[in-house]
């Protein structure tokens, strides 16, 4: 195997400015900040968010409002959101991606582009897979698909980040990250909203004087168009340029290929940071808990609240999203302007707070417009958190090993958090909703004191290299 090896063939990049280091710099005017959106790198991160976006909500969210319409059971549903572990051990395989290229494809397209196509196609077959099964008629089929999907959208993660991060200096890591997340939800519009509209749309009206009912056809159709929507990814990497790579020597044997791929990214961690990794990564495993838990039961608790697809596409996909949406770009100007670690922890605190507010709706009923204010509040709430935490992120990686590293950080991000929330269903059946998001909020507490640990770290010892 080639394309590893300890050290790079050409002199690796200029060390990059950590996000911490930055503030000493002069900042830019605001002009200059906004304009960095339209760059050509930030309006490719817009399309790639969306084909990142897009398998995720089709897997978990969309899933589980599909599987409870269909008369399946809180806990089953919980359990079937373990699909969503994927993201979480993609560490795993995030060195093949980083480094392993793939047989005329790679040397097509290039290390990153290839694996992303590759990546692409793989989300597409999964979602024709889930279009033609009936979770009424076995699980099976259904789950097996969705797994597909989620090994290809995490492989997607994986490149994708690298592809990121490769792209662009610290300094518009931030602009590049709320433009991912643009189109991130841009995609979460479409996967949610469009969706539950596709699959309403396409039902055939009940006969006079008979009940609703679950409609297979109805959901075949809506995910098939789906799979037709990663074409805006595929399109985007094929039309992209390769981001320049540290040139790297071709491995003597399988032991140093694995040292290079495998070994070297997690010991470069553990180096720059010392005993403070432990914190680090503390840190990572727990910020984004709260929104996660909570999010697995957030469709079943609509069906449940007798919501119709049609107010939670309007509701949840569109007024929620677009505040995301205005999070995200938030998010990004002002980490580039105060800094990632103030951000990171007024996202934390809204997020976890933002939850309370289901714990009211809850207990409040079926109000539309009590759903649209606090679907708005928690996405705003969510889009802060999430800009200035993929730039803290980005800041933790070395260039040499950007997709291993990135990977390993974003899996922890959700290792733990999809672990807990796959027993979310029996926590709703045990205690109820409206205790269940209270106890999601209070899981965002210990997160606001590992964010002020962590905004203690003198982070230029760890800046990329």
């Amino acid at each position: 195997m080639s394309d590893a090896t300890t050290k790079p063939l050409s002199p690796p990049p200029p060390t990059q400015a950590d996000p911490a280091t930055a503030a000493a710099s002069p900042r830019p005017s605001w002009l200059q900040t906004l304009r960095v959106y339209l760059e050509p790198a930030s309006l490719r991160m817009l399309t790639l968010g969306f084909s990142a976006g897009l398998p995720l909500l089709l897997v978990l969210g969309t899933l589980s409002f599909r599987l409870r319409e269909a008369g399946i059971d809180r806990s089953t549903i919980g359990y079937l959101s373990w699909v969503g572990l994927a993201y979480g051990f993609k560490w795993m395989w995030a060195p093949l991606v980083d480094r392993l290229p793939i047989p005329l494809l790679t040397r097509w397209l290039g290390r990153r582009r290839s694996w992303l196509l590759l990546s692409q196609c793989l989300i597409v077959a999964g979602l024709v897979g889930m279009a033609v099964s009936d979770p009424r008629n076995a699980l099976g089929p259904i789950v097996w698909c969705a797994l597909a999907v989620a090994f290809g959208s995490a492989t997607q993660d994986i490149a994708l980040d690298a592809f990121r991060i490769e792209s662009a200096d610290t300094n518009h890591q931030a602009a590049l990250a709320a433009s991912y997340q643009t189109g991130y939800r841009l995609a979460m519009i479409w996967a949610g909203a469009g969706v539950l509209w596709i699959a309403d749309r396409s039902e055939v009206l009940p006969a006079l004087g008979q009940a609703a009912s679950y409609q297979n056809q109805a959901w075949m159709a809506a995910y098939l168009v789906m799979a037709v929507s990663m074409v805006v990814g595929m399109v985007t990497v094929l039309y992209s340029n390769e981001p320049a790579q540290v040139r790297l020597a071709p491995a003597k044997n399988l032991g140093a290929w694995l040292q290079g791929a495998v070994v070297d990214p997690f010991a470069d961690f553990l180096r720059r940071y010392g005993w403070h990794a432990a914190l680090i990564l503390a840190l990572i495993a727990v910020y984004r808990i709260s929104d996660v838990v909570m999010g697995i039961m957030a469709n079943p608790f609509y069906v449940d609240m007798g919501y119709t697809k049609a107010e939670v596409a309007t509701v949840t996909k569109i007024y929620g999203v677009v505040m995301t949406l205005l999070g995200a770009f938030v998010g990004g100007v002002l980490s580039m302007r105060l800094g990632v670690m103030r951000v990171l922890m007024l996202g934390a605190l809204l997020s976890a707070g933002s939850n309370l507010l289901f714990a009211w709706l809850a207990g409040h009923g079926h109000d539309v417009t009590a759903l649209i204010a606090v679907v708005s509040a928690d996405n705003l709430a969510g889009g802060v958190a999430s800009a200035a935490f993929i730039a803290y992120l980005s800041s933790l990686t070395n260039v040499s090993y950007s997709a291993t590293q990135y990977a390993l950080f974003s899996s922890m991000m959700l290792l733990l958090p999809k672990f807990v929330a796959g027993f979310s269903g029996d926590y709703v059946d045990a205690f109820g909703y409206a205790h269940f998001f209270t106890s999601t909020a209070l899981l965002g507490v210990p997160v606001l004191a590992l964010v002020w640990l962590a905004s203690r770290i003198k982070m230029g010892t760890g800046a990329r290299q």
